[in-house]
């Protein structure tokens, strides 16, 4: 029996739609956005970034990153350094505030995660998680590829 994929975009959005609206009411007194989190997540992992690496983390246009960045840089979440090699770049670097604030933050997202998975066994949840992995990786080969390949019915015929 054939199973329908038809509805897996839609699911996907909305169980993060609905994830990360929870996130952000659970961290309104922060004043984070998850997107902001995911940055300053990232910052703090892997230390000072250029703004073009985290507009490749975020997927989005760095255009869309610099006004990110000049929203938090502005509520002290982080701040912009002159880039150690390049004079025209700048690098961005997480601030006192964001390391005070982080553990907490982090918290509440990694309950989210477990409220998420409420009801699936440790093997579910892995399996589940891999899978999710899995699509992600999926999707990236496709975003890479060419159109006509990623979407054979737009192969020109001759």
């Amino acid at each position: 029996m054939k199973q329908d994929h038809s509805y897996l975009g839609t699911l996907l959005q909305t169980a993060a739609r609905k994830l990360f609206r929870q996130f952000e009411s659970q961290t309104a007194d922060h004043g984070l956005s998850a997107a902001q989190w995911r940055l300053l997540g990232h910052l703090l992992k892997q230390g000072p970034s250029t703004q073009i690496v985290l507009a490749d983390l975020l997927e989005v246009e760095p255009i869309s990153v610099s006004r990110l960045i000049d929203r938090m840089e502005q509520a002290g979440w982080l701040r912009r350094e002159a880039h150690p090699d390049d004079r025209r770049a700048r690098i961005i670097v997480a601030t006192d505030k964001a390391r005070a604030t982080a553990p907490g933050v982090k918290a509440i997202a990694e309950a989210l995660s477990a409220q998420a998975l409420d009801g699936l066994t440790e093997d579910e949840r892995r399996i589940f998680l891999t899978a999710l992995r899995q699509v992600a990786t999926n999707m990236d080969r496709m975003t890479a590829a060419p159109e006509s390949a990623a979407h054979p019915e737009f192969e020109k015929t001759t």
